[in-house]
């Protein structure tokens, strides 16, 4: 007795069948969230002109879960506070605006970050 399987994937936006070797299976993260969908062609075009945009100005994060900076890597070093050259520079910014005492070089004052981290 001879048996055939066949196996067919549906589209999930859809719920139309997908040719056989035509599916995309789109992966993507939001909020945290991990989600997979397969989709007919017609479909995974839809969804990428969607995202092009936002992938366009999105930084990038790696598969560790640390994001590849766009900045130079002297500006992605951190300081021994463990923030980096950007957040420094941004903590001070605020600090002098809010008329908090700050210095443009060196160690900036634990009451001044969590000042800082308060606010935000």
């Amino acid at each position: 007795m001879a048996e055939i399987f066949i196996r067919q994937l549906i589209d999930d936006l859809d719920g139309k069948p997908i040719d056989t070797g035509l599916g995309h299976e789109v992966t993507f993260s939001y909020q945290g969230a991990d989600y997979r969908i397969d989709l007919r062609p017609a479909n995974a075009d839809k969804i990428e002109s969607v995202f092009a945009p936002y992938i366009k100005v999105a930084e990038k994060v790696s598969s560790t879960g640390k994001a590849r900076a766009k900045t130079s890597t002297a500006a992605r070093a951190s300081s021994g506070s463990g923030r980096s050259v950007e957040q420094l520079k941004s903590i001070r910014d605020w600090a002098s605006k809010n008329g908090l005492d700050v210095s443009p070089r060196g160690r900036i004052k634990a009451e001044v970050i969590d000042a800082f981290d308060a606010a935000h």
